[in-house]
């Protein structure tokens, strides 16, 4: 009996030195198979992101990015009859289908030397209904290639002009630490000689339409210009250019030949509200026949700001007369040619500049070129033609979407203002001491008339056109025939429940 509880321990250590050993032998097999699963993964490693060069989503990588790295060395036999990737042999696209095909990678635009120093703002800050801060945050662009000390707006009412221009949103942007005031000598005049002393660039607008002669306030600018020495840089953009012909236009433009100062014309046909960068565009020569705008031919106003703002930065842009008309067709070449260049990852002025030095015709020619290397269809066109309608269709729906967007927001904002004037109206109906009845009580019963005024504030803001006296008369005869309608209504019902009353009553 003491014997055994002697050598008991011993068969305990006995058994725990197997299960140790046990452990230690599951543990090596399972070292062993990290390490092999450490390997194979190690084998499937490519070469690392930084060997490539990132192009943009709508380009191809170039062919040096397909081959694998020296350090791969995974063989994959799976590639399919034609080879691997790099062996196989890539059709070249048609441009006509593909427009991809013929538009290279973005390239930085060329810009102007001399967009610093001061520059002026003439032709806007005019009107109550819009602010005309546009073209003021476009040239106070923090990327953009202005660096402009001050930015003048030369205006008819100084301290009109001030309360249009001096926002919360200039501050923010820093607009405030440039911009600085000027006023005419009388309304609706341009700046004198003295007034352009020290200005570098002149960025003025004229606005068109009947009764202006567009063709005067063009030479009255071009000779101002000449005459103020520090002038570099003259840029003038022409909305509702409608009574421009070819002789008056070339006439105009030739007034702005200069060897003291880079002029740009762009003109436009009348303005519309639509959003900067909606709509496809066509740029022709002015004072040429194609040169000319017809009163259909309409322009967005933010983009015509944009496109004048960015030809006086582009050196491609110096000494040009253009105008610049919104394209419908969808199949029209300068159509296919913005929409792929903005497919393509191209920013404005990069798109603004391939247009101006390049346009439709280097498409056109690149188009004519390759029916001269490949005169023979490629199976794949079938393909690519339904890719490039994939695209139209998603651009459809784009455009679909902005416009229930726009729909939306403007829907909104007659809201908002027709809230406002139902707000001031029961404010004002209190004060007399004649209101029974709540705030939204109150609102809720004028409603209709409240988005009748927000209506027409919203198309006062947005420079369309309006007949307050015209519109409120049709406005009060419809509600009255409205009222009328609802009282026979009304009498009829009550009409009905008293036949029914007496029905019951018989019965």
């Amino acid at each position: 009996h003491i014997i055994g509880i002697i050598h008991k321990p011993s068969h305990r250590v006995k058994a725990n030195n197997t299960e140790a050993l046990r452990r230690l032998f599951d543990f090596t097999k399972k070292m062993k198979f990290l390490k092999a699963a450490t390997a194979v993964i190690a084998a499937l490693v490519v070469t690392p992101a930084s060997a490539f060069t990132v192009s943009p989503t709508a380009f191809v990588q170039s062919s040096s990015t397909r081959h694998s790295s020296p350090r791969t060395i995974l063989h994959i036999s799976s590639w399919g009859d034609d080879g691997p990737r790099g062996n196989q042999v890539v059709e070249e696209a048609d441009p006509e289908t593909k427009i991809q095909a013929y538009l290279k990678q973005p390239q930085p635009v060329e810009a102007r030397s001399n967009l610093d120093g001061t520059c002026l703002v003439s032709g806007l800050v005019k009107t109550k209904e819009r602010t005309d801060q546009t073209i003021f945050d476009l040239l106070n662009l923090e990327d953009s290639a202005f660096k402009f000390d001050k930015i003048v707006a030369f205006v008819d009412d100084v301290k009109f002009a001030k309360k249009r221009l001096l926002s919360r949103h200039a501050r923010y942007t820093g607009l405030l630490d440039r911009l600085d005031f000027s006023e005419a000598i009388a309304a609706g005049a341009l700046p004198t000689v003295e007034q352009l002393d020290g200005v570098k660039s002149w960025v003025a607008v004229v606005s068109g339409g009947e009764g202006v002669d567009i063709v005067s306030e063009l030479t009255q600018i071009s000779g101002t210009a000449k005459a103020a020495t520090s002038i570099e840089n003259v840029a003038v953009l022409v909305t509702d250019a409608t009574s421009l012909d070819e002789a008056a236009a070339k006439a105009a433009v030739e007034s702005f030949a200069s060897d003291s100062f880079s002029f740009t014309v762009i003109a436009t046909g009348p303005i519309n509200d639509k959003v900067e960068g909606s709509m496809p565009y066509m740029i022709s020569e002015l004072g040429t026949a194609n040169g000319t705008v017809s009163a259909e031919q309409s322009f967005s106003r933010d983009e015509g700001l944009r496109m004048i703002t960015t030809a006086l930065a582009l050196e491609s842009g110096k000494n040009k007369a253009m105008t610049f008309t919104e394209v419908t067709d969808v199949n029209q070449t300068e159509t296919k040619l913005v929409r792929g260049l903005r497919e393509c990852g191209f920013t404005r002025p990069q798109e603004i500049e391939h247009m101006i030095s390049k346009g439709p015709e280097a498409y056109m020619k690149a188009i004519e070129e390759f029916r001269t290397r490949v005169p023979k269809a490629l199976p794949q066109d079938q393909w690519w033609a339904a890719e490039q309608e994939k695209l139209e269709a998603k651009e459809r729906e784009k455009q679909k979407t902005a416009d229930k967007d726009m729909a939306e927001k403007k829907k909104k904002e007659i809201d908002d203002i027709a809230r406002e004037w139902a707000k001031r109206e029961y404010f004002r109906k209190c004060m007399a001491g004649d209101m029974p009845y709540s705030e939204d009580e109150y609102i809720k019963s004028v409603w209709d008339r409240a988005l009748f005024e927000g209506d027409l504030k919203y198309r006062m803001l947005h420079g369309q056109a309006t007949d307050e006296r015209r519109e409120l008369a049709e406005f009060k005869k419809k509600q009255e025939k409205k009222k009328q309608v609802m009282l026979e209504r009304a009498k009829a019902a009550m009409a009905d429940l008293l036949d029914e009353d007496d029905d019951d009553d018989e019965e």
